[in-house]
């Protein structure tokens, strides 16, 4: 596996690679809010592929002149695939990592299959969790991310997993590692780019991503209800299957690790 980095539409931005091994086509893997790459390891190990640090996260700049919206991403995850030369790919997807349905709502023609996993949902009816209005509210927002602590995360991170207790300190280490006032800026304006009428306006073009489809939810994903699962496997034009997952959260595959193996066995699935 290797770490790159390179300009990218005016941004330096920094990503994992591995060879892909066995799959129908190129992964591309976005990570959501707070994480970075690390979060997808286990995949690359196993499929190989592309897992960049979004602008605003991980090792890669956090500008502040970068548009941190659904169209903003969605614009640079179409410049990425084509520094990579990507004639098709698959993309895999957690959480704010649903800026890839931007990209797939762009280039449908270019995606081979499609994984959400506990993705910020591009449909109506979804409405912020209590975190993010926090966010979302000039100042309050501001001032609770003046007053993060390690151990503060520590405490909220209570609600990410199943297993009692915070998870994993090397999870929170690298989680906090990255979270400086840039990563900071970045989720602040994301949430507040994306009122709820603003969700359900991004996805009015799923209809015309056909490419096979895997959701998968942890059904007890305190952020983002699990009945989205099936809402927007219904809102996708092509086949889609769904797995929401007993005994897990926000982060379903450390949960449920057999979720990693149904991932590459998704993406390895020859066309029919």
């Amino acid at each position: 596996m290797e770490q790159r980095r390179d300009q990218i539409a005016g941004v330096e931005v920094a990503w994992r690679e591995a060879p892909s091994r066995g799959v129908t086509a190129p992964v591309l893997y976005l990570h959501g809010v707070p994480s970075s790459s690390s979060d997808w390891l286990p995949f690359l190990e196993r499929t190989g592929g592309y897992a960049p640090d979004l602008p605003g996260f991980g090792e890669s700049d956090k500008p502040a002149h970068f548009d941190y919206s659904i169209d903003g991403y969605g614009a640079f995850l179409r410049a990425y695939v084509d520094h990579l030369g990507l004639d098709r790919f698959s993309i895999v997807m957690h959480d704010w990592g649903s800026v890839g349905l931007a990209l797939a709502q762009a280039l449908p023609e270019r995606v081979e299959r499609l994984v959400a996993i506990g993705v910020v949902p591009f449909l109506p009816g979804y409405r912020w969790h209590r975190v993010a209005r926090i966010w979302r509210t000039p100042l309050a927002g501001e001032l609770f991310m003046g007053y993060a602590f390690k151990w503060g995360m520590r405490r909220a991170s209570r609600e990410w997993l199943a297993a009692e207790g915070p998870a994993p300190e090397e999870m929170i280490d690298e989680i906090w590692r990255h979270f400086d006032h840039g990563t900071q800026r970045a989720i602040l304006k994301l949430y507040r780019s994306a009122p709820p009428a603003t969700l359900a306006a991004a996805g009015e073009r799923l209809g015309e991503v056909k490419a096979p489809a895997l959701v998968a939810w942890g059904e007890q994903d305190p952020y983002l209800p699990p009945s989205f699962a099936q809402a927007l496997a219904d809102k996708l034009g092509g086949p889609a299957e769904v797995e929401v997952l007993g005994g897990a959260r926000h982060w379903p595959w450390l949960d449920r690790p057999e979720l990693v193996a149904a991932v590459e066995k998704f993406l390895r699935a020859k066309p029919r």
